[in-house]
Protein backbone atom coordinates (compact mmCIF):
# COMPACT_ATOMS: atom_id res chain seq x y z
CA UNK A 1 0.00 0.00 0.00
CA UNK A 2 3.19 2.29 1.05
CA UNK A 3 4.95 1.25 -2.44
CA UNK A 4 1.22 1.90 -4.14
CA UNK A 5 1.10 5.19 -2.79
CA UNK A 6 4.95 6.01 -3.12
CA UNK A 7 6.23 6.59 0.29
CA UNK A 8 9.04 5.23 2.02
CA UNK A 9 9.54 5.58 5.93
CA UNK A 10 10.77 8.64 6.18
CA UNK A 11 8.97 10.55 4.01
CA UNK A 12 5.78 8.75 5.88
CA UNK A 13 7.17 9.85 9.53
CA UNK A 14 6.82 13.97 8.21
CA UNK A 15 3.48 14.17 7.46
CA UNK A 16 0.39 14.23 9.83
CA UNK A 17 -2.40 11.87 10.50
CA UNK A 18 -4.86 13.20 7.96
CA UNK A 19 -2.49 14.01 5.06
CA UNK A 20 -1.04 10.10 5.85
CA UNK A 21 -4.29 8.62 5.56
CA UNK A 22 -5.39 10.88 2.23
CA UNK A 23 -1.98 9.43 0.69
CA UNK A 24 -2.70 6.12 1.59
CA UNK A 25 -6.66 5.41 1.25
CA UNK A 26 -7.08 8.12 -0.99
CA UNK A 27 -9.11 11.66 -0.56
CA UNK A 28 -11.66 11.85 1.82
CA UNK A 29 -15.17 10.73 1.89
CA UNK A 30 -17.73 13.10 1.40
CA UNK A 31 -19.54 14.56 4.24
CA UNK A 32 -22.43 12.91 3.87
CA UNK A 33 -21.13 9.54 2.67
CA UNK A 34 -21.52 6.74 5.31
CA UNK A 35 -19.36 7.12 8.25
CA UNK A 36 -17.47 9.95 7.16
CA UNK A 37 -16.94 13.06 9.25
CA UNK A 38 -16.40 16.84 7.75
CA UNK A 39 -12.91 17.93 8.44
CA UNK A 40 -12.95 21.32 10.18
CA UNK A 41 -11.27 23.96 8.08
CA UNK A 42 -7.61 24.56 10.54
CA UNK A 43 -6.56 27.51 8.51
CA UNK A 44 -9.54 28.94 8.68
CA UNK A 45 -9.69 28.26 12.48
CA UNK A 46 -5.96 29.27 12.68
CA UNK A 47 -6.73 32.56 11.72
CA UNK A 48 -10.11 33.24 13.46
CA UNK A 49 -8.23 32.74 16.91
CA UNK A 50 -6.04 35.63 16.47
CA UNK A 51 -9.32 37.66 16.73
CA UNK A 52 -10.50 39.15 19.91
CA UNK A 53 -12.83 37.26 21.94
CA UNK A 54 -12.86 34.05 19.31
CA UNK A 55 -12.64 30.87 21.15
CA UNK A 56 -12.46 27.14 19.79
CA UNK A 57 -15.52 26.39 21.72
CA UNK A 58 -17.31 29.61 19.60
CA UNK A 59 -15.37 28.44 16.31
CA UNK A 60 -16.74 24.40 17.31
CA UNK A 61 -20.25 25.73 17.45
CA UNK A 62 -20.18 27.46 14.28
CA UNK A 63 -18.85 24.38 12.43
CA UNK A 64 -21.53 22.44 14.50
CA UNK A 65 -23.92 24.85 12.91
CA UNK A 66 -22.83 24.90 9.28
CA UNK A 67 -22.96 21.05 9.08
CA UNK A 68 -26.54 20.24 10.05
CA UNK A 69 -27.37 16.39 9.90
CA UNK A 70 -23.83 15.23 8.92
CA UNK A 71 -21.19 13.38 10.89
CA UNK A 72 -19.23 15.79 12.31
CA UNK A 73 -16.03 15.75 15.34
CA UNK A 74 -17.28 16.49 18.69
CA UNK A 75 -15.48 19.33 20.81
CA UNK A 76 -12.42 16.82 22.35
CA UNK A 77 -11.62 15.80 18.73
CA UNK A 78 -12.58 18.93 17.09
CA UNK A 79 -9.44 20.22 19.69
CA UNK A 80 -7.33 18.06 19.54
CA UNK A 81 -7.36 17.42 15.59
CA UNK A 82 -6.89 21.30 15.28
CA UNK A 83 -3.86 21.42 17.72
CA UNK A 84 -2.17 18.30 16.22
CA UNK A 85 -2.52 20.41 12.65
CA UNK A 86 -1.32 23.53 14.71
CA UNK A 87 1.86 21.28 15.59
CA UNK A 88 3.08 21.23 12.13
CA UNK A 89 3.15 24.45 12.02
CA UNK A 90 6.74 26.71 12.80
CA UNK A 91 7.14 27.72 15.79
CA UNK A 92 6.44 31.56 15.57
CA UNK A 93 3.33 30.11 13.62
CA UNK A 94 1.98 28.53 15.95
CA UNK A 95 1.97 31.34 18.90
CA UNK A 96 -1.78 32.91 18.74
CA UNK A 97 -1.54 36.65 18.98
CA UNK A 98 -4.90 38.63 18.66
CA UNK A 99 -5.57 40.88 15.99
CA UNK A 100 -3.61 44.44 16.13
CA UNK A 101 -2.38 43.28 20.01
CA UNK A 102 1.65 42.95 19.10
CA UNK A 103 4.16 44.69 17.01
CA UNK A 104 7.39 42.36 17.78
CA UNK A 105 10.25 44.71 16.61
CA UNK A 106 14.85 43.94 16.50
CA UNK A 107 17.66 44.71 14.29
CA UNK A 108 18.76 41.75 12.27
CA UNK A 109 22.23 40.81 12.79
CA UNK A 110 23.43 40.82 9.23
CA UNK A 111 24.88 44.67 8.03
CA UNK A 112 24.70 46.47 4.95
CA UNK A 113 28.14 48.05 3.57
CA UNK A 114 27.04 51.89 2.43
CA UNK A 115 30.54 53.33 -0.16
CA UNK A 116 31.57 56.81 -0.08
CA UNK A 117 31.96 58.28 -3.60
CA UNK A 118 35.34 56.66 -3.66
CA UNK A 119 33.98 53.68 -3.36
CA UNK A 120 35.26 52.81 0.15
CA UNK A 121 33.33 51.63 3.11
CA UNK A 122 31.46 54.37 4.93
CA UNK A 123 29.72 52.78 7.58
CA UNK A 124 27.63 50.19 7.67
CA UNK A 125 23.94 50.11 7.76
CA UNK A 126 21.58 48.09 10.32
CA UNK A 127 18.49 46.68 9.09
CA UNK A 128 15.40 47.33 11.46
CA UNK A 129 12.95 44.87 11.30
CA UNK A 130 8.95 44.36 13.05
CA UNK A 131 6.11 42.22 12.52
CA UNK A 132 2.46 42.42 13.52
CA UNK A 133 1.90 39.50 15.51
CA UNK A 134 -1.76 38.19 14.30
CA UNK A 135 -0.85 39.10 10.68
CA UNK A 136 2.98 38.13 10.53
CA UNK A 137 2.96 41.94 8.42
CA UNK A 138 6.30 42.59 8.24
CA UNK A 139 8.16 46.27 7.75
CA UNK A 140 12.37 46.70 7.37
CA UNK A 141 14.07 49.59 6.95
CA UNK A 142 18.05 50.51 7.10
CA UNK A 143 19.61 52.73 9.90
CA UNK A 144 22.78 54.59 11.03
CA UNK A 145 22.86 52.32 14.08
CA UNK A 146 20.94 50.84 16.51
CA UNK A 147 20.67 54.47 19.18
CA UNK A 148 17.31 54.80 20.65
CA UNK A 149 16.05 57.50 17.59
CA UNK A 150 17.07 54.24 15.70
CA UNK A 151 15.13 52.17 17.86
CA UNK A 152 12.52 54.50 18.11
CA UNK A 153 12.62 55.84 14.74
CA UNK A 154 12.22 52.29 13.46
CA UNK A 155 9.08 51.49 15.63
CA UNK A 156 7.63 55.13 14.31
CA UNK A 157 8.17 54.13 10.79
CA UNK A 158 6.52 50.18 11.30
CA UNK A 159 3.33 52.16 12.81
CA UNK A 160 2.74 54.40 10.32
CA UNK A 161 3.28 51.58 7.73
CA UNK A 162 1.05 50.15 9.09
CA UNK A 163 -1.31 53.13 9.21
CA UNK A 164 -1.85 52.43 13.23
CA UNK A 165 -1.00 51.47 16.99
CA UNK A 166 -0.99 48.24 18.31
CA UNK A 167 -1.94 47.43 22.36
CA UNK A 168 2.00 46.33 22.68
CA UNK A 169 5.35 47.19 21.61
CA UNK A 170 7.78 43.95 21.99
CA UNK A 171 11.38 44.73 21.36
CA UNK A 172 14.47 43.18 21.79
CA UNK A 173 16.04 44.36 25.34
CA UNK A 174 18.49 47.22 24.42
CA UNK A 175 20.36 49.20 26.50
CA UNK A 176 19.32 52.07 24.39
CA UNK A 177 15.17 51.62 25.31
CA UNK A 178 15.66 49.46 29.04
CA UNK A 179 17.37 52.25 32.17
CA UNK A 180 17.16 48.49 34.60
CA UNK A 181 16.48 45.50 32.79
CA UNK A 182 14.20 43.09 35.03
CA UNK A 183 13.00 39.62 33.89
CA UNK A 184 9.38 39.82 35.13
CA UNK A 185 9.29 44.21 35.50
CA UNK A 186 11.65 46.15 33.46
CA UNK A 187 12.17 49.84 33.67
CA UNK A 188 12.08 51.62 30.44
CA UNK A 189 14.61 54.29 29.82
CA UNK A 190 12.77 58.52 30.16
CA UNK A 191 12.71 58.27 26.47
CA UNK A 192 11.03 55.12 25.65
CA UNK A 193 8.25 56.24 28.32
CA UNK A 194 7.91 59.43 26.78
CA UNK A 195 7.47 57.97 23.07
CA UNK A 196 4.55 55.07 24.40
CA UNK A 197 3.22 57.58 25.96
CA UNK A 198 2.76 59.54 23.20
CA UNK A 199 1.17 56.91 21.34
CA UNK A 200 -1.20 55.98 23.77
CA UNK A 201 0.90 52.00 24.20
CA UNK A 202 2.63 49.89 25.64
CA UNK A 203 6.39 48.69 25.89
CA UNK A 204 7.17 45.23 27.11
CA UNK A 205 11.03 44.37 26.11
CA UNK A 206 11.41 41.04 25.94
CA UNK A 207 13.22 39.24 28.55
CA UNK A 208 16.91 38.39 28.24
CA UNK A 209 17.67 34.85 26.64
CA UNK A 210 14.13 34.29 26.36
CA UNK A 211 13.81 33.81 21.93
CA UNK A 212 10.04 32.42 22.71
CA UNK A 213 9.18 36.18 23.73
CA UNK A 214 10.27 37.25 20.50
CA UNK A 215 9.88 34.39 17.97
CA UNK A 216 7.55 35.96 15.50
CA UNK A 217 10.59 38.89 14.87
CA UNK A 218 13.02 36.05 14.97
CA UNK A 219 11.33 34.53 12.01
CA UNK A 220 10.73 37.92 10.26
CA UNK A 221 14.68 38.91 10.45
CA UNK A 222 15.41 35.73 9.26
CA UNK A 223 12.75 36.02 6.47
CA UNK A 224 14.00 39.25 5.36
CA UNK A 225 17.91 38.00 5.80
CA UNK A 226 16.79 35.42 2.98
CA UNK A 227 14.07 37.54 1.13
CA UNK A 228 15.23 41.08 0.72
CA UNK A 229 19.08 41.11 1.80
CA UNK A 230 20.05 38.33 0.33
CA UNK A 231 18.43 39.40 -2.91
CA UNK A 232 20.69 42.94 -2.68
CA UNK A 233 24.28 41.03 -1.43
CA UNK A 234 25.37 42.27 -4.92
CA UNK A 235 23.97 46.32 -4.96
CA UNK A 236 26.15 48.67 -3.97
CA UNK A 237 24.70 51.78 -1.84
CA UNK A 238 25.88 54.90 -1.67
CA UNK A 239 23.00 56.71 1.21
CA UNK A 240 20.59 55.18 3.63
CA UNK A 241 17.90 56.53 1.06
CA UNK A 242 19.13 54.52 -2.08
CA UNK A 243 19.23 51.13 0.55
CA UNK A 244 15.80 52.01 2.09
CA UNK A 245 14.41 52.51 -1.77
CA UNK A 246 15.75 49.03 -2.59
CA UNK A 247 13.84 47.83 0.67
CA UNK A 248 10.99 48.90 0.43
CA UNK A 249 9.90 47.63 -2.80
CA UNK A 250 11.14 44.21 -1.21
CA UNK A 251 9.21 44.53 1.69
CA UNK A 252 6.13 44.73 -0.11
CA UNK A 253 6.91 42.04 -2.35
CA UNK A 254 7.38 39.85 0.56
CA UNK A 255 4.18 40.88 2.28
CA UNK A 256 2.43 40.16 -1.36
CA UNK A 257 3.93 36.47 -1.14
CA UNK A 258 1.46 33.80 -0.27
CA UNK A 259 2.32 31.78 3.05
CA UNK A 260 3.58 28.27 2.66
CA UNK A 261 1.08 26.48 4.99
CA UNK A 262 -1.78 28.85 5.75
CA UNK A 263 -3.70 30.76 2.59
CA UNK A 264 -3.42 33.65 1.03
CA UNK A 265 -0.07 36.46 2.12
CA UNK A 266 0.81 38.75 5.30
CA UNK A 267 -1.01 41.30 3.32
CA UNK A 268 -4.47 39.89 3.25
CA UNK A 269 -4.21 38.78 6.53
CA UNK A 270 -3.01 42.49 7.66
CA UNK A 271 -6.45 44.23 6.11
CA UNK A 272 -8.50 41.66 7.36
CA UNK A 273 -7.15 41.43 10.92
CA UNK A 274 -4.44 43.93 11.84
CA UNK A 275 -5.78 46.68 10.18
CA UNK A 276 -9.65 46.94 11.62
CA UNK A 277 -8.41 46.74 14.87
CA UNK A 278 -5.28 49.25 14.91
CA UNK A 279 -5.69 52.19 17.69
CA UNK A 280 -5.16 55.42 15.12
CA UNK A 281 -2.00 57.23 14.87
CA UNK A 282 -2.07 60.67 16.84
CA UNK A 283 -2.52 63.92 14.49
CA UNK A 284 1.77 64.50 14.95
CA UNK A 285 4.74 62.44 14.70
CA UNK A 286 6.70 61.85 17.79
CA UNK A 287 10.25 63.47 18.11
CA UNK A 288 13.29 60.95 19.89
CA UNK A 289 13.59 63.47 23.24
CA UNK A 290 16.17 63.51 25.78
CA UNK A 291 15.78 64.38 28.93
CA UNK A 292 17.99 66.64 31.78
CA UNK A 293 17.39 67.22 35.46
CA UNK A 294 17.93 70.86 36.36
CA UNK A 295 17.84 73.49 39.40
CA UNK A 296 16.49 76.76 38.12
CA UNK A 297 19.33 79.65 38.88
CA UNK A 298 19.23 82.75 40.92
CA UNK A 299 18.21 84.48 37.27
CA UNK A 300 15.23 82.20 37.06
CA UNK A 301 17.18 80.40 34.10
CA UNK A 302 18.55 77.02 33.22
CA UNK A 303 21.05 75.81 31.69
CA UNK A 304 20.78 73.62 28.95
CA UNK A 305 24.08 72.87 26.22
CA UNK A 306 25.39 76.00 27.04
CA UNK A 307 22.29 78.25 26.72
CA UNK A 308 19.83 79.60 29.33
CA UNK A 309 16.39 79.22 29.13
CA UNK A 310 13.66 81.15 31.46
CA UNK A 311 11.10 79.64 33.38
CA UNK A 312 8.52 81.14 35.77
CA UNK A 313 10.63 82.96 38.52
CA UNK A 314 8.24 81.45 41.42
CA UNK A 315 10.95 78.37 40.57
CA UNK A 316 13.92 80.13 41.49
CA UNK A 317 16.78 77.17 42.93
CA UNK A 318 14.02 74.42 42.74
CA UNK A 319 14.41 71.23 40.76
CA UNK A 320 13.14 70.70 36.98
CA UNK A 321 13.06 68.15 34.34
CA UNK A 322 14.02 69.49 30.77
CA UNK A 323 12.85 67.42 27.41
CA UNK A 324 15.00 68.28 25.16
CA UNK A 325 14.28 68.03 21.36
CA UNK A 326 15.95 68.70 17.98
CA UNK A 327 13.28 71.98 17.99
CA UNK A 328 12.06 72.58 21.66
CA UNK A 329 13.14 73.10 25.15
CA UNK A 330 10.41 72.13 27.53
CA UNK A 331 10.68 72.64 31.16
CA UNK A 332 8.45 70.29 33.16
CA UNK A 333 7.75 70.71 36.87
CA UNK A 334 5.83 68.05 39.06
CA UNK A 335 5.68 66.65 35.67
CA UNK A 336 3.72 69.77 34.02
CA UNK A 337 5.00 72.04 31.78
CA UNK A 338 5.63 75.53 33.25
CA UNK A 339 7.81 76.69 30.11
CA UNK A 340 8.39 76.26 26.63
CA UNK A 341 11.39 77.46 23.90
CA UNK A 342 12.52 77.26 21.09
CA UNK A 343 16.26 75.47 20.70
CA UNK A 344 18.96 77.68 20.46
CA UNK A 345 22.43 76.87 20.06
CA UNK A 346 24.13 80.07 20.87
CA UNK A 347 26.62 79.11 23.64
CA UNK A 348 26.03 81.59 26.42
CA UNK A 349 23.01 83.31 25.41
CA UNK A 350 19.59 83.61 26.88
CA UNK A 351 15.94 82.51 26.12
CA UNK A 352 14.01 84.81 27.88
CA UNK A 353 9.81 85.12 28.41
CA UNK A 354 8.93 88.33 29.82
CA UNK A 355 6.10 86.68 31.87
CA UNK A 356 8.68 84.36 33.68
CA UNK A 357 10.11 88.14 35.26
CA UNK A 358 9.25 89.41 38.58
CA UNK A 359 7.42 92.52 38.31
CA UNK A 360 10.38 94.69 38.64
CA UNK A 361 12.37 93.06 36.14
CA UNK A 362 9.46 93.49 34.01
CA UNK A 363 9.50 97.14 34.57
CA UNK A 364 13.02 96.90 33.51
CA UNK A 365 12.52 95.83 29.97
CA UNK A 366 9.89 98.92 29.17
CA UNK A 367 13.05 101.10 29.28
CA UNK A 368 14.79 102.26 26.14
CA UNK A 369 18.37 104.25 25.37
CA UNK A 370 16.27 106.79 24.17
CA UNK A 371 13.78 107.45 27.13
CA UNK A 372 17.03 107.04 29.50
CA UNK A 373 18.91 109.82 27.33
CA UNK A 374 15.90 111.89 27.35
CA UNK A 375 15.16 111.43 31.22
CA UNK A 376 19.48 112.22 32.15
CA UNK A 377 19.31 115.68 29.89
CA UNK A 378 16.33 116.49 32.01
CA UNK A 379 18.45 116.57 34.54
CA UNK A 380 21.62 117.77 32.61
CA UNK A 381 23.95 117.89 30.01
CA UNK A 382 26.70 116.24 32.45
CA UNK A 383 24.66 113.44 33.81
CA UNK A 384 23.00 112.78 29.56
CA UNK A 385 27.25 112.28 29.02
CA UNK A 386 27.68 109.76 31.53
CA UNK A 387 24.25 107.49 30.81
CA UNK A 388 25.51 107.39 26.93
CA UNK A 389 28.78 106.46 28.10
CA UNK A 390 27.33 103.54 30.05
CA UNK A 391 25.05 102.74 26.99
CA UNK A 392 27.42 102.73 24.39
CA UNK A 393 30.45 101.31 25.88
CA UNK A 394 28.81 97.75 26.49
CA UNK A 395 28.26 95.05 24.05
CA UNK A 396 24.41 95.83 24.29
CA UNK A 397 22.71 98.87 25.78
CA UNK A 398 20.74 97.13 28.02
CA UNK A 399 23.37 95.96 29.68
CA UNK A 400 24.09 99.61 30.87
CA UNK A 401 20.33 99.86 32.20
CA UNK A 402 20.87 99.15 35.28
CA UNK A 403 23.97 101.28 36.26
CA UNK A 404 21.78 104.32 34.29
CA UNK A 405 19.02 103.83 36.14
CA UNK A 406 20.93 103.78 39.90
CA UNK A 407 22.82 106.34 38.27
CA UNK A 408 19.43 108.53 37.79
CA UNK A 409 17.91 107.40 41.04
CA UNK A 410 20.80 109.66 42.62
CA UNK A 411 18.85 112.34 41.99
CA UNK A 412 15.90 111.60 44.56
CA UNK A 413 18.81 111.27 47.36
CA UNK A 414 21.04 114.25 46.74
CA UNK A 415 18.81 116.40 44.29
CA UNK A 416 19.22 117.39 40.60
CA UNK A 417 21.50 120.12 41.28
CA UNK A 418 23.97 118.21 43.36
CA UNK A 419 23.83 115.21 40.70
CA UNK A 420 24.44 117.40 37.52
CA UNK A 421 27.58 119.26 39.64
CA UNK A 422 29.04 115.80 40.69
CA UNK A 423 28.59 114.58 36.82
CA UNK A 424 30.39 117.62 35.52
CA UNK A 425 33.05 116.97 38.08
CA UNK A 426 33.34 113.26 36.96
CA UNK A 427 33.43 114.07 32.90
CA UNK A 428 36.38 116.34 33.74
CA UNK A 429 38.36 113.67 35.67
CA UNK A 430 37.44 111.31 32.90
CA UNK A 431 36.13 108.73 35.17
CA UNK A 432 32.13 108.34 33.68
CA UNK A 433 31.30 105.68 36.27
CA UNK A 434 28.24 105.43 38.62
CA UNK A 435 30.84 104.27 41.36
CA UNK A 436 32.41 107.61 40.58
CA UNK A 437 30.01 109.75 40.72
CA UNK A 438 28.73 108.34 43.98
CA UNK A 439 32.14 108.99 45.50
CA UNK A 440 32.26 112.46 44.27
CA UNK A 441 28.25 113.17 46.43
CA UNK A 442 29.45 110.85 49.22
CA UNK A 443 32.71 113.04 49.95
CA UNK A 444 30.60 116.37 49.13
CA UNK A 445 33.42 117.20 46.23
CA UNK A 446 30.74 118.44 43.81
CA UNK A 447 30.67 121.69 46.24
CA UNK A 448 34.20 122.03 45.45
CA UNK A 449 35.36 125.18 43.40
CA UNK A 450 35.16 124.88 39.92
CA UNK A 451 38.17 122.58 38.11
CA UNK A 452 40.98 124.75 35.96
CA UNK A 453 39.95 125.13 32.25
CA UNK A 454 43.05 122.56 31.64
CA UNK A 455 41.04 119.83 33.45
CA UNK A 456 37.80 120.80 32.33
CA UNK A 457 38.29 120.29 28.77
CA UNK A 458 36.19 117.10 28.15
CA UNK A 459 37.12 114.12 26.32
CA UNK A 460 35.85 111.03 25.86
CA UNK A 461 38.11 108.76 27.90
CA UNK A 462 36.81 105.09 26.43
CA UNK A 463 34.21 105.78 22.98
CA UNK A 464 34.81 108.03 20.02
CA UNK A 465 30.92 108.07 19.63
CA UNK A 466 30.26 109.62 23.26
CA UNK A 467 29.13 113.34 22.79
CA UNK A 468 30.33 115.92 25.16
CA UNK A 469 27.83 117.49 26.95
CA UNK A 470 27.76 120.82 24.99
CA UNK A 471 25.39 118.26 22.87
CA UNK A 472 22.70 118.55 25.63
CA UNK A 473 22.66 122.20 26.15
Amino acid sequence: MAKAAGLDWAQADSLNEDTLEQRLFGAQKPANSPGGRVTPDFPYLHRELRRKGVTLQLLWEEYLDANPGVPIYQYTQFCCRYRDWAATLKRSMRQQHRAGEKLFADFAGQMVPILDPEGGLAFEASIFVAVLGASNYTYACATRGQTTADWIGGMVCAMEFAGGVPELLVPDNPRALVARPDRYEPVLSRTAEDFVHHYGTAMLPARPRKPQDKAKVETGVLIVERWILARLRNHRFYSLGELNKAIKKLVADLNDRPFKKLPGTRREWFERLDRPVLRPLPPRRYEVATFKQCRVNVDYHVEIDGHYYSVPHALVRKAVEARVTRHTIEILYGGKRVALHARNTRKGSHSTVKEHMPVAHRAHLEWTPGRLLNWAASIGPNVAVIVEYQLTHKSHPEMGYRACLGLLSLAKKYSKERLEAACARAVAIGSLTRKSVVSILENHLDRQATLPVSQTEWHSPMHDNVRGPDYYH
